[in-house]
């Protein structure tokens, strides 16, 4: 998000700055006791410098409309644009100036043109200080709002995500279908235990994690799709096309690609005749996950969390987004692969 001038806070500095310049001019004359006016000399340095301040507003509004504030380029043609019109608006000012007070000089005259050259880029070092001042804590109270939301929304997607890992309609219809396989076959039962073992202890031991491991991804997604194939049938196809040789040197947010397939199954319609396929590939460093569309004639009670949540992570830690496509008779999601575990992955 582009960082908002604080224009108010500029123009509040540079009424600043002209007070003191020329308040601190009136006093010198006044102790020195000068021919020369006090207040006429005063009103001509707070004129040179509000121009020369306001100048400086104009010239950073206008530039950082083209460049990035922090970008060379803008630094580079701020300094030269206001020291420029800072020694202009001197050679300007003073002359009109020194005509009110009755004092002849002429711009032949080097050691005054120097002496003006000077004046000019001192005021215009102190205006561009105190204007980099305001800018620096504008960017910092911005940087710590950014940072507050990026803190809060990481909170609430690892809450949402803690709510997802465990479902009480996932436990209740897993422990009905355990009942169910022990009555028909003991064996079936102790397979569908298993794998519901490794979907629980993984759902309790990575939930404080934010990645993981391709491979452990893919686990977590076979141990699911076992159990789901034990109340499916051959209504669920689910085919996995994964190079071994991205398993371990990739990375996915924690959870990803079991409640891509969870969402399929709960939004379409399985049967024998009609089974879902769902495919799970790879291309161009992005794995993808796509079905067929088979809408259920009555629609199930959603809160739409479910990949809502995974979007949310998944930008939260590479600032990339996941993309979503719902063509005719197809759907599928699409997620980079992250390269290291440790690194935060935002650009």
């Amino acid at each position: 998000m582009k960082i908002v001038l604080p224009i108010k806070s500029l123009i509040g500095i540079n009424w600043l700055l002209t007070v003191v310049f020329s308040g601190i001019v009136c006093l010198f004359l006044f102790q020195i006791k000068t021919e020369q006016h006090p207040i006429l000399y005063s009103f001509m340095t707070a004129t040179t410098i509000s121009l020369i301040s306001y100048t400086n507003i104009y010239v950073l509004i206008y530039l950082s409309k083209i460049y990035e504030l922090n970008s060379k380029k803008f630094r580079i043609y701020r300094c030269v644009i206001t020291y420029t019109v800072s020694a202009i608006t001197y050679l300007i000012v003073w002359p009109i100036f020194a005509f009110f007070s009755k004092k002849e000089w002429s711009h032949d005259d080097f050691a005054l043109l120097l002496t003006f050259i000077l004046s000019s880029a001192l005021i215009n070092t102190l205006i561009l200080l105190l204007q980099d001042f305001v800018l620096l804590h504008t960017q910092k109270a911005h940087t710590e709002l950014e940072f507050s939301k990026l803190k809060t929304a990481h909170a609430e997607a690892a809450n949402l995500l803690l709510q997802q890992q465990i479902h009480p309609h996932f436990l209740f219809n897993a422990l009905n279908t355990v009942k169910a396989l022990y009555r028909k076959d003991t064996s079936a039962g102790d397979t569908y235990i298993v794998h519901l073992a490794n979907f629980l202890r993984a759902s309790i031991f990575t939930h404080s994690s934010k990645v993981s491991r391709l491979d452990e991804e893919l686990a977590l997604l076979k141990d699911y799709l076992e159990m789901q194939k034990f109340r499916f049938g051959s209504a669920l196809c689910c085919i996995i096309t994964l190079p071994n040789d991205i398993l371990e040197n990739y990375y996915l947010p924690s959870f990803s690609l079991q409640p891509l397939l969870e969402n399929a199954i709960k939004h379409n319609e399985l049967t024998e005749e009609m089974p879902l396929r769902v495919v799970v590939w790879y291309m161009n460093d992005r794995v993808i996950v796509s079905n067929n569309l088979q809408r259920k004639s009555v629609k199930m009670e959603s809160t739409n969390n479910g990949l809502a949540n995974l979007s949310e992570r998944y930008r939260l830690l590479s600032s990339d987004n996941i993309i979503i496509k719902e063509e005719d008779k197809m759907f599928s999601v699409s997620i980079k692969l992250l390269s290291n575990e440790y690194s935060n992955h935002r650009r």
